[in-house]
C-alpha cells in the first residue's frame, strides 16, 4: 500500500469563548468525533479550582478528532450554520504518525543543576558524576518540564548538606522531588497527596529508582508525619496560604521550606502568610513560576 492509500484521520476545530466550549463539545459528539480536545487559543494560565469545580480557558480552541478518511464537511457546514462568522472554524488532516516514537523523541533528559538529571528510562547520561532519576512521564504531575518542578530540583541539588536529612514532599504528585533528595543523599523521605493516583505514581518511580525502601507515602493528611529537615510544598498558591500552619509545623527549627506552584505575582501573598513561622531565605523566578526558600525560625 502506498502513502497515498493511507487514509488521514480528520480534525476539526473551533475557537470559541470558554464558555461555549461545553456545548461546541457535544455538538462535536453528536456530529461523530471520537475524542474531542479543549486548548487554550491564547496561553491564559488557569488557576486554583475549587474542588469539583472545572474551568477553561477565556479563549478556548474546541478539536475533534474523526476517523481516518471521513468527510468532515458536513461538519463544519452544520457549525458553521450554527455559529455563522462567530467563531473561526477549520479542518485539515492529521497525519497517522508512530505517536510512541515522536512522544519518545520530545521528552528529552533534563539537567536540574550541578549534578542532578531527570532522566527518561530509554536514555542515558554519560556524565559519570551525574546523580540521574529515571521518571517516564505517567499519572501524575511532575517531569522536570514544568518551571515550578525544575525550581524545586534546582533547590535540592542546591542543598551542600542534604545528607542524612530527612524531608518531606507535601503534595508528591509522581514523587519526583523526594526521589531525587534521596539520590542526592537524603536519610529518609516522605510523601503526602490527596490523588491516590499520585501515590501510585510515586510508589512505581521510587521501585524504578531503587529508593522504595527509604521512601515512605501518605494519601491525605497523616498524624504519622513528624517535623522535617527539609519540606518541599509544590502546590498552588492559594493551598499554600491556607496550609501554612500545618505546613510550618511539618518542618523543623532551623529546617529548610520550598514552596513553589505559584506565580510570580502571588509571591508577596505567600511571603507574607510564612513570615510569622520563617525567615526568608530567597526567591527564584522562572517563565513566570516562582519559587520561595526560606528557613524555620
Amino acid at each position: 500500500m502506498s502513502d497515498n492509500d493511507i487514509k488521514a484521520w480528520k480534525e476539526v476545530s473551533v475557537v470559541c469563548e470558554g464558555a461555549k466550549a461545553d456545548e461546541l463539545s457535544e455538538i462535536m459528539f453528536g456530529l461523530g468525533a471520537l475524542s474531542v480536545t479543549l486548548v487554550d487559543a491564547k496561553d491564559d494560565p488557569i488557576l486554583e479550582p475549587r474542588p469539583g469545580e472545572e474551568r477553561v480557558w477565556p479563549t478556548t480552541v474546541v478539536v475533534g478528532l474523526f476517523e481516518q478518511g471521513a468527510d468532515t464537511e458536513p461538519v463544519v457546514s452544520y457549525l458553521q450554520q450554527q455559529y455563522g462568522d462567530h467563531y473561526p472554524i477549520a479542518a485539515h488532516d492529521l497525519a497517522d504518525r508512530d505517536w510512541v516514537r515522536v512522544w519518545m523523541e520530545n521528552f528529552k533528559p533534563i539537567k536540574c543543576g550541578e549534578r542532578l538529571w531527570i532522566c527518561p528510562s530509554w536514555s542515558k547520561i554519560e556524565d559519570p558524576n551525574a546523580v540521574t532519576v529515571m521518571l517516564d512521564p505517567g499519572l501524575a504531575f511532575g517531569t522536570g518540564t514544568h518551571p515550578t518542578t525544575f525550581l524545586c530540583l534546582n533547590f535540592l541539588d542546591s542543598l551542600a548538606d542534604i545528607q542524612a536529612k530527612e524531608i518531606l514532599d507535601y503534595g508528591c504528585g509522581s514523587g519526583i522531588l523526594a526521589i531525587a533528595a534521596l539520590k542526592l543523599g537524603a536519610k529518609a523521605a516522605y510523601g503526602v497527596d490527596i490523588d491516590p493516583q499520585a501515590i501510585i505514581a510515586s510508589k512505581d518511580n521510587a521501585e524504578r529508582n531503587h529508593v522504595a525502601d527509604q521512601i515512605k507515602l501518605f494519601e491525605g493528611p497523616s498524624a504519622e508525619l513528624h517535623p522535617c529537615e527539609i519540606v518541599v510544598a509544590n502546590i498552588l498558591a492559594g493551598p499554600l496560604v491556607e496550609l501554612e500552619p500545618h505546613i510550618a509545623a511539618l518542618c523543623a527549627s532551623g529546617g529548610k521550606l520550598a514552596l513553589s506552584g505559584l506565580l510570580e505575582a502571588q509571591g508577596e501573598e505567600v511571603i507574607a502568610a510564612y513570615q510569622q513561622d520563617f525567615d526568608l531565605d530567597y526567591t527564584k523566578v522562572k517563565d513566570g513560576w516562582m519559587l520561595v526558600v526560606a528557613t524555620r525560625k
